[in-house]
Formats: C-alpha cells, sequence, structure tokens
C-alpha cells in the first residue's frame, strides 16, 4: 500500500500557493474593473449648495472629503484621466457646493467642500456641522467617503473633528493618503502605520488605508478597484 504521507504532504505545501495564486488573481481581478469603471465617462451633472436642492437618489454615491489643499481636485482628476473635472480654486475654502458628477452611468462621485482652512469665514466652517452633517447623515444612496490625509504633514485637528462627525453620522469612510511621491518610503511607512492606528480608533472607518500621489499615478489603480467594489 503506497504511503499517503507524500500526497498529503503536497496538499499542505499545495494550500498556501493556491491562496496566495487567488489574491493575485482576485487583485487582478480588481485593478481591471476598476481600469474598465473609470474608462467610462465622467460629467458633472449637478451642484447643490443647499440641502433641499440635492439631486434625485439615482445610485451608489462615494464622497470626497479633505482639508483644503489635500490634493482632492487632482486626485479626481487622476482617477478620471481628466485635467479639469474638478477644478482647483485660487483661493482655498471658496469651494462651497456639493458637486455630483456621474461615472458611466454606475457610480456617483461627489466632491465636497474643503475644510479646516484658517481664513475660511465662519459660515463656510459651520456648513460642515450644518449642510454638510445632514447630508452625510440622510443620504441613504451614499455608500462611502473617502477622506483625503497629505501624506506630508500631521493630522490636524479638523481631520480629528471631521472623523468624530462621521462617526456620528454613521457612515463608513476610508482614509486616503495623498502626496506620496513628496515623502521618503520610512517616512511613508510610519506615516501609513500612524494612520491605520487612526483608523482603528473611530467606528466608522473603514480599515484599509490607500496611499496615492496624482502625480506619479501610485495607488490610482488600486483606488479605481476600491471604488469599482462599490459600484452598482
Amino acid at each position: 500500500m503506497a504511503d499517503p504521507a507524500p500526497h498529503a504532504a503536497g496538499q499542505a505545501v499545495a494550500g498556501p500557493h493556491l491562496t496566495e495564486l487567488a489574491q493575485e488573481q482576485a487583485a487582478a481581478a480588481a485593478l481591471e474593473a476598476g481600469r474598465l469603471l473609470f474608462a467610462a465617462e465622467c460629467r458633472f451633472f449637478f451642484g447643490a449648495q443647499k440641502l433641499d436642492q440635492l439631486p434625485p437618489l439615482t445610485g451608489t454615491e462615494i464622497a470626497f472629503a479633505g482639508r483644503s489643499n489635500v490634493g482632492k481636485s487632482s486626485l479626481l482628476n487622476a482617477l478620471t484621466g481628466r485635467n479639469s473635472l474638478a477644478r482647483t480654486s485660487s483661493e482655498p475654502g471658496r469651494t462651497r457646493q456639493l458637486n455630483f458628477f456621474d461615472l458611466g452611468g454606475r457610480l456617483t462621485l461627489v466632491d465636497m467642500p474643503g475644510y479646516g482652512y484658517a481664513r475660511a469665514s465662519k459660515d463656510i466652517k459651520a456648513d460642515w456641522q450644518g449642510m454638510m452633517f445632514d447630508y452625510l447623515r440622510g443620504r441613504p444612496s451614499l455608500r462611502r467617503v473617502m477622506l483625503l490625509m497629505d501624506a506630508r504633514i500631521e493630522f490636524k485637528q479638523a481631520d480629528h473633528d471631521v472623523m468624530e462627525l462621521l462617526d456620528r453620522a454613521a457612515v463608513t469612510f476610508q482614509l486616503i493618503l495623498t502626496k506620496i511621491d513628496s515623502v521618503k518610503p520610512a517616512t511613508l511607512a510610519a506615516k501609513i502605520h500612524a494612520t491605520e492606528a487612526l483608523a482603528r480608533s473611530h467606528a466608522a472607518a473603514f480599515p484599509h488605508i490607500l496611499p496615492t500621489s496624482s502625480e506619479t499615478g501610485d495607488g490610482i489603480a488600486a483606488l479605481r478597484g476600491e471604488l469599482a467594489s462599490l459600484a452598482g
């Protein structure tokens, strides 16, 4: 009778390799889904300055938020492959409305006003405690908020305030690091570790951190894949 041990040992060795292969295939499939999604036309279709001006619910919405000058417009432009889809204001803190973009009829991208700009007027800051909170709390189609953090600088009190607001609104948010091309590898590794710890401290935070650079394209494909997994 043949010794079954070699066969069993072979299975034990093959298991991890099969799992690794399955993970690689899943990652490749996610990247391809993201590529296909963002190959579609993305167009601006609505801007709302008041809650009663919001467009009708049409499908899954993903909102992008972050401090003024965090690189939100550049990231949206990099994601969609367009240079002027989202325009960067010459005066941070000026954009006060929710801008809605349709991506191929499958996903709505929502560009939220920047927050935390030192010279922003009190009513702009109040928007985040008023209209923005009401939007976050009361929009059934909102699947996730992508909360951008500048990889080059420390977390600000405004960031903590917005994360607490998202916790209260019970809206899942995911932390996206921007401008990683300007950070040395060791510093970036430490920043990612600190950002992961920050995410763990918030009930509404999604645990997976995505480092990105709009300049070099690093992380853009992975972010597209993440968004494709949320699309209708």
